[in-house]
């Protein structure tokens, strides 16, 4: 049941978002060049890599070693603006219907962060990633790792059809009020080192 929803849902909200898909690629386009889809390796179920598909924000930007300048520094206005308003995940409905992801999940988050969870967070990749989660709705980046994955582990746990509407539709209120896009200090989250 889950899957039949996420698919039409997904296929619904890319027809729906087409003129706005499409605006950006040619905005994208024309402020940061080519490719204006990010797409970079993920955990998805039971740790499986995948491609996730985003919105491009941030230049290619290097330093006098040709090594990348920091997030904040290459993050554009126009990504800026993008990343508030949510759309540059927009392209993830593409994985949503390729089966990669569900709608609602835990957030699919680094391939090198794999070997840094202990057995209880593991368990995070019981379920297939999402779009957006139950973390997501009660602090996205502005609640630290482990309340995270406190949060990813209880959705596993009492994951339901009727919790999936309740996150979808707590998310869309947190897009409106654009609430824990970032953590303080960093562009979104600091990153995830493990716990001693």
């Amino acid at each position: 049941m889950k899957r039949t929803f996420d698919f039409f849902l997904s296929l619904s909200g890319l027809i729906f978002c087409l003129p706005i898909i499409l605006f950006l690629v040619i905005l994208l386009q024309l402020t940061l060049g080519s490719p204006v889809i990010f797409k970079q390796q993920r955990p998805g179920l039971h740790g499986k890599p995948f491609y996730v598909y985003k919105f491009r924000t941030m230049t290619d930007e290097r330093d006098e070693n040709g090594n990348l300048l920091p997030d904040h520094q290459r993050l554009s206005k126009t990504g800026m603006l993008i990343r508030k308003l949510s759309l540059d995940e927009l392209p993830q409905l593409f994985n949503v219907l390729k089966g990669d992801l569900s709608l609602v999940g835990p957030r699919p988050l680094l391939m090198e962060y794999l070997p840094l969870y202990n057995e209880e967070q593991a368990r995070r990749h019981e379920v297939k990633p999402g779009i957006t989660g139950w973390a997501q709705v009660n602090g996205r980046n502005a609640i630290s790792w482990e309340e995270k994955f406190t949060l990813d582990v209880w959705y596993v746990d009492n994951q339901s059809f009727w919790l999936d509407i309740k996150i979808l539709f707590l998310t869309i209120l947190k897009v409106f009020k654009r609430e824990g896009i970032n953590q303080d200090g960093h562009v979104t989250a600091e990153k995830f080192n493990g716990f001693n």
